[in-house]
């Protein structure tokens, strides 16, 4: 899962972006520590450029395009 700063800070219903920012949270990935992308990801899922359905739908295309599954597996 994939989104910029200013949509993590968006969806933050605690605070701790804002809490960050004051310096009040220590080694805040994105505001006071970086943040490093994975070099290989097999799926970025964006969710600051795609909708929920839209992440949603790329991950179950990734999942049934590279698992398999049969009717017992399912079934449990």
């Amino acid at each position: 899962m994939k989104a910029d700063v200013s949509t993590c800070e968006g969806r933050d219903p605690k605070g701790l972006y804002k809490k960050a920012r004051r310096g009040e949270i220590q080694e805040f990935t994105g505001i006071s520590a970086p943040y490093e992308e994975p070099e290989a990801a097999e799926l970025v899922v964006d969710t600051s450029a795609l909708t929920i359905e839209d992440s949603v739908r790329a991950v179950i295309d990734y999942v049934e395009g590279n698992f398999a599954f049969s009717e017992a597996t399912a079934n449990n």
